[in-house]
């Protein structure tokens, strides 16, 4: 499902004194079924942008079409949008409040009306895409760890079957290993569902790795929409003005090249590929000396 914004302004209390304008004149469009991520400092808008995405917040100029709903400042379509576009925010297990998984996860689809058998069998699908199985339907979410609660409000977000799942800072708090198996987990989602995934993020190493799409906002704006290798190869000075910085690998590659005659070219910025490239000119450098 594709997403066009034409125009798009957004002003907190507008019309008063206090109003602060945040977003200023959007025009973009984010295409279906691809991992896209959404960068920029602390307070350049880009968690206000998501929030337009599925009518949590509605623009005070312009307009967001959705798939084929339009949202403008006066629409009068439900609120929120959950069956299309759906929001992890940052730690979800703080929006728990059900007394068990399976009402929790319930919670939506039962706001719209599903049936109780239709609710039932898309919450143990969406428990199973979070990594959870059946038998955490009748445990309170209060008694699961800190990793399982992540999952059980996951689940609430994936039973809905959203077209578009934006993910605010998804890996927040967690270490390598939980990073790695949190974004498994949304990766098999995005291949499986065969939907689009947003990634609002200040990790650079994360960005480099998964996203096909970058988008990097700067005071409520887009400043760049483009790709992470041309993003790391020719917007350096944009992205070290912005306080972002670039994969540690890359910069390492980098480091290398600034000493080398000949440098060596860069053609993917994934950790993997960028190890290789240092791993084979240190081999055949050492190769050279030994002969």
């Amino acid at each position: 499902m594709e997403i066009t914004l034409r125009d798009v302004f957004f002003s907190y209390n507008a019309g008063t004194p206090l109003q602060n304008e945040v977003l200023q004149g959007l025009n973009l469009t984010l295409e279906s079924h691809k991992i896209i991520a959404v960068v920029g400092r602390t307070g350049s808008g880009k968690s206000t942008f998501v929030q337009h995405l599925n009518g949590l917040l509605h623009p005070t100029r312009g307009s967001i079409d959705v798939g084929e709903v339009r949202i403008t400042h006066d629409s009068k379509i439900k609120p929120v949008l959950f069956d299309k576009v759906g929001i992890v925010f940052q730690m979800p297990e703080h929006q728990l409040f059900e007394d068990t998984v399976l009402k929790d996860i319930s919670f939506g689809p039962k706001n719209l009306g599903w049936s109780p058998e239709l609710i039932r069998s898309k919450a143990l699908e969406a428990i199973k895409l979070a990594g959870l199985d059946e038998s955490y339907c009748d445990r309170s979410p209060f008694e699961l760890s800190g990793g399982e609660k992540r999952r059980a409000a996951i689940a609430g977000v994936l039973v809905m079957e959203p077209s578009v799942l934006i993910l605010d800072e998804p890996t927040v708090g967690l270490d390598a290993e939980g990073k790695h198996a949190l974004m498994k987990l949304f990766l098999d989602w995005h291949r499986v569902k065969q939907r689009t995934l947003i990634v609002v993020t200040h990790d650079m190493d994360l960005l480099a790795e998964y996203a096909e799409e970058v988008i990097v906002f700067e005071s409520g704006k887009v400043k760049l929409q483009t790709d992470p290798l041309t993003l790391f190869t020719k917007h350096r000075l944009e992205i070290e003005a912005l306080g972002l910085k670039i994969p540690l690998a890359l910069e390492l590659l980098e480091k290398l090249n600034a000493r080398l005659g000949t440098p060596i070219p860069v053609r993917s910025v994934k950790k993997e590929a960028l190890q290789t490239l240092l791993a084979e000119y240190f081999l055949m450098s050492s190769g050279k000396r030994g002969g």
